[in-house]
């Protein structure tokens, strides 16, 4: 548990009284209610299981066939949470309390579980004592010594602890020793290897009683002249905060105390000025002048030496989110989605990257159910947020309403050339708080460029149009790189980064090129096609580019490539790349289409290089948000052959003088003197006149 999110309120309050309840437990499996958060805590919410009043039968409405349709009563008594809250809240009112009566209070599931990272099987309890003590616990017999993890300094206070279940079944008893003597047991009911129509129920028994009357009344110290004792941090605050908490300097602002006790004997000072270590923010300033004038001054937090201050595009303290994901079968489109947006269900989706979280809000009212099985609230997401695949989701549940299918985020038309960025400036690529990407955005590489180190430029590009791959392309001494077929070039540098075709050396000659697919390639060409050598374009289809292809009879009879859309997906198609083809990349607003030695009626490349033709992808073919039904949807079709100029094989190295180039051009391949346009049609003439 952390408080990042407290003290952020009382900041806001600025020291105004400030308390947030918290529940001691969560588990709800309410099918009919579509439950999407909890509330904090309450007296009687028996179908969350937060609650700490006693279970009044007549109140379990929730549980019954006609409201939340729960699969069994799971609600258990809470009563020994209350325990030991009369102690808790004079310590809070008063600054201390009085211990009069010692006990212990304790809590458990009643079935052994896998519920990965959530909670551990184990019972859990905790002790008011006036001095230290031992716990036993015993679970079908079989005893096992239990394991205090926060013990009250000075000894008067809660003792917390906690025994793993380790395979055992049985009868729960808890016994507590204080020099020998008993001072508190409880026994509770027992723990077995049943799941109630097939189901693991995450509630839990708690049960307690204060049982030994102290020797005398004694009196906790008050919280006024406590301190932080004991402390960590969020991701790279940890170690800092470690050190300054157990000094007696924790701010709620960059770390949370863990405990509280006596002030520690303090180190002698060490004067000076001090400053946050390079590629760090204004949260380490007073971390650093506290560390430092004690002598805990880690050289990768704090120095002498003043660094400009990097700050975050977003919080340091928050827990990562899931950034992308990926489904099997029909659950793939709602997984992508939600994913992106920190919704994944583990038992759907699996997440595949983490980062800050892409907030999308809901824009509808839905009463979205699946199609297709337990979706674990995916459709109910989705649907509320302009995305609701018919295959999958039921919009309405059943009842008769229009259902609409608008995957708007799934086909926003990337604009990569703005909706990618990189750093202008080299950072410490190990350093979160410095290579953050700006909010709504994700790190997909780097370029070392000119940085030294373990430093970079980081490349960042927005999560809705999130590419699902890129990589530097080119090795070698002179590198060459090139896009690929439906890839975008974005960035070209004599380095590069990772992912990439080579490591980060640097290229004697040439570039280093960073591509990324985009996202709808397929979409934006599955209504188009190549046409046979003698083929050409029917009354339905426009005619977007065209090719030289020296196995047809008549080389100088370009192919055509037809588009049925109308506007067509693809404009302004033309082929780079001239001579050693040195230069035969598309610009950043640019997609290729193909590679080819050839391209349209001009000499082959050079060194086995390609030529490159480049499209501008058009927005107005997404219409109303639906993707257009694929062209081809069989090899068999007319036109349909798989495209033997579609290879994306590599660069390849050039091995001697002729081949050399360095600098690199954006010029359109050039209709050469020799050729007529007589023959072609008006079309085609303008094609390649433009």
């Amino acid at each position: 548990m952390e408080i990042y999110v407290d003290a952020s309120y009382m900041e806001a309050l600025g020291g105004k009284p400030y308390m947030m309840p918290v529940s001691p437990w969560f588990y709800t499996n309410l099918p009919d209610t579509a439950r999407t958060g909890c509330d904090i805590i309450s007296w009687n919410d028996y179908g969350e299981s937060h609650h700490i009043g006693t279970i009044r039968d007549h109140a379990l409405v929730a549980f019954d066939k006609d409201s939340g349709k729960a699969p069994f009563l799971y609600s258990l008594d809470h009563h020994g949470w209350r325990v030991l809250l009369p102690f808790a809240i004079d310590r809070y009112k008063n600054n201390k309390a009085v211990v009069t009566y010692e006990g212990v209070s304790s809590g458990t599931a009643l079935h052994p579980s896998r519920p990965v990272d959530i909670i551990d099987d184990a019972v859990f309890f905790t002790v008011l004592a006036t001095e230290s003590v031992k716990a036993t616990v015993s679970i079908g017999g079989a005893e096992s010594q239990g394991v205090l993890r926060d013990l009250p300094d000075g000894g008067i206070g809660l003792y917390h602890g906690s025994a793993r279940f380790n395979g055992r079944t049985g009868e729960v008893k808890i016994t507590v020793w204080q020099k020998d003597v008993l001072i508190a047991d409880q026994s509770g009911p027992a723990i077995k290897n049943y799941c109630r129509n097939g189901m693991t129920g995450f509630d839990a028994w708690a049960g307690g009683r204060l049982t030994s009357k102290a020797s005398r009344p004694v009196s906790t110290p008050s919280l006024e002249d406590e301190v932080c004792v004991r402390g960590t941090g969020a991701n790279d605050f940890d170690v800092i905060c470690r050190a300054t908490c157990y000094l007696g300097y924790c701010p709620k602002s960059a770390c949370v105390c863990r405990a509280t006790g006596a002030q520690v004997k303090l180190p002698p000072e060490v004067p000076g000025e001090v400053f946050p270590a390079e590629g760090l923010n204004s949260n380490y300033i007073g971390l650093c002048n506290y560390a430092c004038l004690y002598g805990a001054c880690f050289s990768s937090y704090c120095g002498k030496t003043k660094y400009p201050l990097i700050e975050p595009t977003v919080s340091s303290f928050n827990p990562p989110s899931c950034t992308s994901g990926t489904g099997d079968g029909d659950w793939s489109v709602l997984c992508n989605f939600a994913c992106r947006h920190g919704f994944c269900p583990i038992s759907r989706c699996k997440c595949t990257s983490q980062g800050p979280l892409s907030l999308l809000n809901p824009t509808q009212q839905t009463k979205a159910v699946s199609r297709i099985g337990e979706d674990h609230g995916l459709c109910a997401f989705a649907c509320s947020r302009g995305l609701c695949p018919k295959q999958a989701c039921d919009a309405n549940d059943g009842e008769q309403q229009e259902q609409t299918n608008p995957p708007v985020d799934q086909i926003e038309m990337p604009h990569l050339d703005r909706d990618c960025y990189m750093f202008p400036e080299c950072v410490d690529l190990d350093n979160p708080q410095a290579s953050s990407c700006s909010n709504s955005h994700t790190r997909v590489s780097f370029d070392k460029g000119s940085c030294s180190g373990r430093y970079g430029r980081p490349i960042c590009c927005k999560n809705t149009v999130l590419p699902t791959k890129c990589t530097w392309r080119g090795s070698g001494a002179d590198c060459n790189g090139q896009c690929h077929k439906g890839e975008v070039t974005l960035f070209e540098s004599r380095t590069g980064g990772d992912p990439g075709e080579s490591d980060d050396t640097s290229c004697n000659r040439g570039h280093k090129t960073f591509c990324c697919e985009l996202k709808i390639f397929k979409e934006l060409t599955s209504q188009c096609r190549w046409t046979e050598c003698s083929g050409g374009c029917t009354s339905d289809e426009s005619l977007v580019a065209q090719r030289t292809e020296n196995s047809c009879l008549l080389a100088t009879t370009p192919l055509k490539y037809c588009c049925r859309n109308h506007p067509p997906t693809l404009s302004n198609c033309h082929w780079v790349g001239q001579g050693d083809c040195a230069d035969n990349n598309c610009n950043n607003k640019e997609v290729t289409l193909l590679l080819a030695s050839v391209g349209l009626l001009g000499s082959a490349c050079a060194c086995k290089s390609q030529k490159t033709l480049c499209c501008t992808p058009e927005e107005a073919f997404l219409g109303n948000g639906q993707l257009p039904t694929p062209y081809c949807t069989s090899e068999t079709e007319e036109g349909c052959a798989p495209d033997e100029q579609g290879s994306d094989r590599l660069e390849h190295d050039c091995e001697d003088d002729e081949c050399g180039h360095d600098k690199l051009r954006r010029e359109v391949m050039a209709v050469p003197q020799e050729f007529s346009l007589a023959g072609l049609a008006s079309e085609e003439r303008s094609l390649l006149e433009a």
